[in-house]
């Protein structure tokens, strides 16, 4: 990062998905509670709320397999948006019930897409005319990619949700005719889905600025590979290693690690990174920028896969088997910075890393990540504890790929939850604060912990269970949990640790509450009360 980069700086934030945010429609949106989220991030004095990808998921509500890498997952809109805009009435969503502590996907897709529905049918009957002149510039403004995710959504419908890989064999090779033939089909699909785009872009531009406003910056996720069944490979199959029938040639995963005994077998397709370099990397270009759209910073998942990605044979059940072949390294790093007038990532540096990766991370000065969960295994030398950390680096409690704190805690041995306790000079009763204590005070520039280790909830709030298929990326905070009280807590640590914002939010938008900023000592008796 450039000197100017605000991870040069220390500073702190909370990892929450939008997902898990409590609403009454059965999801978190960007709606009121986002909002307020926001402000209670603010008030806190943290700098980053930071989240996963925001595109529209895949099998068992994963945000890592989406169905397009450029596009908005549309359950993410809120009705109360849509009220406001005068495309839904307070009737429309009168009696829906949910599960306050669980996001049920299919539940949640049938009644957001209902909504969406009708909100398209009001505006074509003449509802929100306010909107016709944005909608058509949003249409401008994403050309390059909304038409072709709009036919590929729609073709998905019309074939039942099947993979495009099992339709007609000239949709699949994307015989021009066909699809010219498709595009006038199914014009009122396509019309609905830029619709459906532009209602969850304008959403998240206003909940994006709310933020700006109040001094929180938004980190998001860019998972390194896309998922096969996307529109991404779809619409563009000449930047994936595939055969003449333009099905993988061999597929993405990591061998075995800390994560899974026998590795973990993504299934993603693997890039053409010679076709890639070719066209300028053009692709990549594109995908950049409209990431950057939508957030400050960006996670990019997986960062290893840029010097070298485990290939894994097609019909292997587990990733033990593979081989490395070489990523594009600095040529792809290189021409996103030239594009992008810089490089807003963070390397998600986790797993078998070897002394190229960091070299490749080192060489474009990007912070990497440490996660103190990873630290105690008894080496001194351990690169995730606080004393041996890098400054350019951001220090996690936790990941959503990781168990929260108290469940971590709970399965060590006796004999490594001593490690644990006499590092930390605690008793371990509190051991997910003892833990975020650890990574405020810590060396890396950046500290993040997850919302759950503030929460102190155990195993059952876990986000996700890598190399597991089901039962992930549900959880959801409830209205009646503490977030705000122990948020003030995380006030006062972070004004000890010389982590509070160096510039303070507009004065417009500066919470009248007295209590602000953070004094020290207020709040702190709240770490114990639990």
């Amino acid at each position: 990062m450039t000197d100017s980069s605000p991870l040069t700086v220390r500073s702190a934030g909370v990892l929450l998905h939008v997902t898990s945010l409590p609403s009454a429609y059965g999801i978190g949106d960007v709606g009121p509670a986002a909002h307020a989220w926001i402000d209670l991030l603010a008030r806190s004095g943290q700098r980053w709320w930071q989240i996963l990808p925001l595109g529209p998921v895949g099998f068992g509500g994963s945000p890592y397999s989406a169905s397009s890498s450029l596009a908005i997952n549309t359950l993410l809109l809120s009705p109360d948006a849509l009220i406001t805009d005068e495309l839904l009435r307070p009737s429309d969503v009168a009696g829906a019930t949910f599960n306050p502590r669980q996001v049920e996907f299919e539940k949640v897709g049938t009644f957001k897409d209902a909504l969406l529905r009708l909100a398209w049918e009001r505006f074509q009957a003449g509802a929100a005319p306010d909107l016709r002149e944005p909608l058509d510039a949003f249409r401008r403004a994403q050309a390059d990619w909304i038409e072709d995710y709009a036919l590929y959504a729609a073709l998905r419908d019309r074939h039942a949700g099947g993979a495009w890989s099992e339709w007609p064999a000239d949709l699949v090779r994307r015989e021009p005719r066909t699809v010219a033939a498709a595009r006038r089909d199914l014009a009122e699909a396509i019309e609905r889905c830029v619709f459906g785009q532009f209602l969850a872009d304008r959403q998240w531009q206003a909940l994006r600025r709310h933020a700006r406003e109040r001094g929180v910056g938004i980190i998001g996720d860019l998972p390194i590979f896309v998922a096969w069944d996307s529109h991404d490979v779809w619409a563009s199959p000449n930047q994936f290693l595939l055969d003449a029938d333009r099905r993988p040639r061999a597929v993405a995963g990591v061998p075995p690690d800390y994560f899974s005994p026998t590795g973990q077998l993504w299934g993603n397709p693997l890039y053409d990174w010679e076709a890639a370099r070719r066209d300028g990397y053009a692709w990549w270009v594109r995908r950049m920028r409209r990431t950057m759209e939508l957030v400050d910073l960006a996670r990019l998942d997986h960062f290893r896969g840029l010097q070298a990605a485990w290939h894994v044979p097609v019909d292997s059940l587990t990733a033990e088997i593979g081989s490395w072949k070489p990523g594009p390294g600095a040529d792809l790093l290189t021409r996103l910075r030239t594009a992008l007038g810089g490089l807003p990532l963070i390397a998600e540096d986790l797993g078998m890393i070897t002394p190229a990766v960091h070299a490749l991370r080192n060489r474009f000065d990007l912070p990497g990540m440490s996660v103190l969960q990873f630290a105690f295994d008894g080496d001194p030398r351990n690169p995730f504890l606080p004393h041996n950390q890098r400054r350019n680096s951001v220090v996690y409690t936790g990941t959503h790929d990781n168990d929260t704190t108290v469940g971590w805690y709970r399965s060590l041995t006796p004999t490594e939850q001593d490690q644990v306790r006499v590092y930390t000079n605690t008793d371990g009763h509190d051991i997910a604060w003892d833990l975020i204590r650890m990574a405020w005070g810590a060396v890396a520039n950046t500290a993040i912990a997850p919302v759950q280790d503030l929460l102190l909830l155990d195993t059952s709030a876990r986000m996700n269970r890598p190399g597991v298929a089901d039962g992930n990326w549900d959880w959801r905070l409830t209205q009646d949990q503490p977030v705000a009280a122990r948020l003030e807590g995380l006030a006062v640590l972070t004004e000890r640790y010389d982590r509070l914002p160096t510039a303070e939010p507009p004065v417009a938008c500066r919470p009248t509450d007295p209590a602000w900023p953070p004094r020290p000592g207020a709040g702190e008796d709240l770490l114990w009360e639990f």
